[in-house]
């Protein structure tokens, strides 16, 4: 079963929520984050990416950088930009992009889950990536941004959700890229209702933010072992998670664009290409796949339909029935030489939310050589896949909208 938390959340005044509230830290480098705080002292990027207040070329890793963040939320509390709840509570976070709305449940997530596979996972991790959170959590001694999960659609909490988002929002705003965000903080009789459902669900999904999971859960192991009376009750035994319910939710495709056809001419990869695909050449004109198995190329100014062949995949293997694995097995390492996707250096990765005009202009640039448009997993393939604990190849999802930092932290202390 699957065990959440009430806790006492520390959170913005209401007139500062839409200054404090930025993307999360790891999808902007330190510049992007440096322009997008920029004049804004009440950024939260300050707290989750503070190597934006040292010189350009200063190690983002070195001591003095967590302990900036850390300074800078105390600087937010004694300047009256956050204040925490004094009743424990759950909180209901609403998304919503294009017309549609997500309604996720804002919970600590415990650290138990983590370890007993409760809270399922379909990546692996980079240890540097984990310590860099790690500390990150350990000398704030908060969990500063919410881990993204998915759960298995409940009629029942469905319900409960739909009668607090009747009621008008304690934040509602609308970011910079037109996301509205909304936030409800629950505090009565519903918070055991909700806990008390999430008991019957077998398991949570890592949905976004593996190493953030992984560090957070990391640092309650660390902070038991050295506490070795803990009761269990305590706010190290748990994390910031928001959970979805999955059907609420949207993958969107992750392309690939690599720098050189591996010494091939143009005729001949496209050559290659026919071993395991119809290839058909639709012109300059941009193609978006339109179903599973079905890929968008784009080389030399020209878009190319590839449709796999009978053969290349595998519909009962979780993982083999993936585009992504397909173009691995069928391209990328056969054709390209391109076989390990974490380390090698010819690869590179677009969220699709940059459209398949990025993918044109890195391509036209020169600074690539083909690109490649997949089509989109679904929810329901991520939860196969976590059920039967595999592991997807990486960068195969891309979650949009992203939540927010900063609407709401847990703390350690």
């Amino acid at each position: 079963m699957a065990k959440i938390k009430a806790f006492k959340g520390l959170r913005p005044v209401r007139n500062k929520v839409h200054l404090v509230a930025s993307r999360p830290y790891d999808v902007l480098n330190t510049n992007e984050a440096k322009h997008e705080a920029e004049g804004n002292p009440d950024s939260f990027l300050h707290v989750v990416k503070p190597e934006i207040d040292f010189p350009s070329g200063q190690d983002p890793y070195a001591p003095e950088i967590y302990q900036r963040g850390r300074e800078n939320f105390e600087r937010f509390l004694q300047d009256g930009v956050f204040f925490q709840d004094e009743r424990e509570s759950l909180y209901i976070y609403r998304l919503t992009m294009d017309g549609n709305s997500q309604s996720g449940i804002v919970a600590a997530a415990a650290v138990d889950d983590y370890f007993c596979d409760v809270i399922k996972k379909h990546e692996l991790t980079r240890p540097d990536k984990e310590e860099d959170r790690k500390k990150h959590v350990r000398v704030s001694m908060m969990n500063a941004e919410p881990v993204f999960f998915a759960y298995p659609a409940m009629d029942t909490l469905d319900k409960i959700v739909d009668e607090i988002v009747a009621k008008d929002a304690e934040y509602d705003f609308v970011a910079g890229d037109g996301v509205r965000h909304e936030l409800w903080a629950v505090n009565d009789e519903r918070v055991p209702d909700i806990i008390s459902e999430f008991e019957k669900l077998p398991a949570t999904y890592v949905a976004d933010g593996h190493h953030r999971t992984a560090a957070a859960a990391l640092v309650g192991k660390d902070l038991r072992n050295e506490n070795p009376d803990y009761s269990g009750d305590e706010a190290f035994n748990y994390f910031l998670a928001v959970h979805f319910p999955h059907n609420q939710l949207n993958i969107i495709d992750y392309n690939r664009v690599v720098k050189d056809l591996n010494g091939l001419s143009k005729e001949e990869f496209l050559e290659r290409l026919e071993d395991g695909f119809e290839v058909s050449e639709i012109g300059p004109q941009e193609y978006k796949p339109t179903k599973l198995h079905e890929f968008g190329m784009y080389l030399e100014g020209v878009w190319y339909k590839l449709s796999a062949l009978e053969g290349t995949y595998n519909n009962n293997d979780p993982i083999g029935v993936l585009d992504v694995t397909i173009l691995s097995r069928q391209i990328l390492e056969p054709i390209l030489d391109i076989v390990n996707l974490r380390t090698d250096k010819r690869i590179d990765f677009v969220g699709g939310i940059r459209g398949l005009e990025e993918l044109e202009k890195r391509v036209d640039s020169s600074e690539m050589k083909v690109a490649f448009a997949l089509y989109p997993v679904s929810m329901q393939q991520l939860i196969d896949i976590a059920d039967s604990g595999e592991i997807m190849p990486p960068k195969t999802t891309w979650f949009e909208p992203k939540l927010r930092s900063g609407l709401v932290i847990h703390s350690l202390k």
